[in-house]
């Protein structure tokens, strides 16, 4: 159904516009009681063999979704209600901001990839917070946080402080961000030494909190192997619990669509099935190279069950999807678990 009426009719609107149409859409339909019933009874599956138990929290299923898709926290249940074992939440920064001018967010359906430059758009901490406040699901809610586009990269970790403190309580992990490519000089904060000062301040900050909660570094897929050398490093040496490999590249190389299609979207980072094989190269990199030393998760280009396999087999402990549910539709979800449940059962 989804593939064959409403992904059509999703994709007459401007993606943005479409996907504010769908939060709308979802956010009415999903607590009328009928449509509730429903919703549940067809993307429910669960079975214990998909459990997992990563950095020290129990998941019900490996299959996230990924930050991004509700930046604000504005559909915890709805999406929960989707079969999905965890949900990351922003970037979210202290300050609401309006991020990048539009249009920010662009389709390439012969690639079946997105182009996004949104910059962080987002409703601030504290509004996420009073919505935290009020989920009534138990799925496990990660907090994807990150700086404000006016906060010059010396004080970048006041704002990362910020987040932690004030989301601490309603979360159950946080995800540094420091790779996204549309927040001018964010990606500088990749480097080795304001990496490492940025994650010893905020592992200090957490670990002075009476509970504790993961701390997970999202990586770029565009880093050389150097580079990821020195994530292994800075990860072992600050004890963060783990990594989120990958965010979307500035890579452009593997596109199929037009060339001049694509220049005129101008700038942003590309997700969706051309990431799929340097994501899973990189978690591959990260986990020999560390020998398995921390978890994992892994993200980018995932549209089917064998996707998820691949990277899960190349070292990941958890997936997450975005631009494959785009793609694919809401029962992606399901199918992944159906297909990891029956490849993991051999």
């Amino acid at each position: 159904m989804y593939k064959s009426i409403l992904k059509p009719l999703f994709f007459l609107k401007k993606p943005e516009d479409a996907h504010h149409f769908t939060f709308d859409l979802t956010k009415l339909t999903f607590n009328l009681p009928i449509i509730n019933s429903i919703v549940k009874s067809t993307f429910k599956f669960e079975d214990p063999k998909l459990e997992r138990e990563v950095f020290g929290l129990k998941f019900k299923n490996p299959v996230g979704l990924a930050a991004g898709f509700d930046k604000d926290a504005k559909l915890i249940d709805e999406m929960a209600m989707l079969g999905f074992g965890f949900i990351e939440i922003g970037t979210l920064t202290p300050k609401p901001q309006e991020g990048n001018p539009r249009p920010r967010l662009f389709r390439l359906p012969q690639d079946e990839a997105l182009i996004n430059r949104m910059g962080f758009n987002n409703g601030g901490v504290l509004a996420a917070v009073e919505r935290l406040k009020k989920r009534k699901s138990d799925v496990i809610v990660g907090g994807n946080i990150g700086k404000n586009k006016v906060t010059p990269n010396e004080n970048a970790v006041d704002d990362y402080l910020i987040c932690l403190e004030t989301l601490h309580p309603y979360v159950d992990y946080f995800v540094v961000n420091v790779s996204s490519p549309n927040t001018p000089n964010l990606r500088d904060l990749q480097e080795k030494e304001p990496l490492k000062q940025l994650l010893q301040a905020v592992k200090s900050a957490n670990d002075r909190k009476p509970n504790p909660k993961p701390i997970l570094l999202k990586i770029a897929p565009d880093l050389t192997d150097g580079q990821l050398d020195d994530i292994v490093e800075i990860v072992q040496e600050t004890c963060i619990d783990g990594v989120i490999a990958t965010n979307t590249t500035i890579d452009r190389s593997k596109l199929s669509s037009p060339k001049n299609e694509v220049e005129a979207i101008g700038a942003g980072g590309v997700s969706g099935k051309v990431l799929a094989k340097r994501s899973t190269e990189v978690i591959r990199y990260l986990h020999q190279r560390s020998k398995g030393a921390f978890p994992i998760i892994g993200v980018g280009g995932i549209f089917c069950a064998q996707d998820a396999i691949e990277k899960l087999e190349a070292g990941a402990s958890l997936i997450q999807v975005y631009s494959g549910m785009i793609y694919e539709g809401p029962a992606l979800i399901k199918r992944i678990k159906k297909g990891l449940l029956a490849h993991f059962s051999r």
